[in-house]
């Protein structure tokens, strides 16, 4: 179960991705999954244990850094400013 509701996802996408119709976006995506990757360490705070997320924690964590890679490749001006957005890269 996902803990994004479908009005949560339509702003996350129409503020990062141009639009809520725009889910495509390597911006939106990037800014998917660092909210989930939020979720899920908080979560992790209070459940230790819990390696079947700590393994899914890690796969996001890989996916976005690679979808950072590329969009650092492609658009050097909107990562700068995604990752301002976000707050990543301290």
């Amino acid at each position: 179960m996902s803990h994004l509701t479908t009005e949560r996802k339509l702003t996350i996408f129409s503020t990062y991705g141009g639009n809520a119709k725009n889910t495509g976006s390597i911006e939106g995506q990037i800014a998917m999954l660092t909210e989930r990757i939020n979720h899920i360490s908080n979560h992790l705070k209070t459940n230790r244990k819990d390696f079947s997320s700590q393994r899914g924690l890690m796969k996001m964590v890989g996916q976005r850094k690679r979808l950072l890679t590329y969009l650092s490749k492609h658009d050097l001006t909107g990562y700068r400013a995604l990752i301002e957005k976000l707050g990543l890269r301290k």
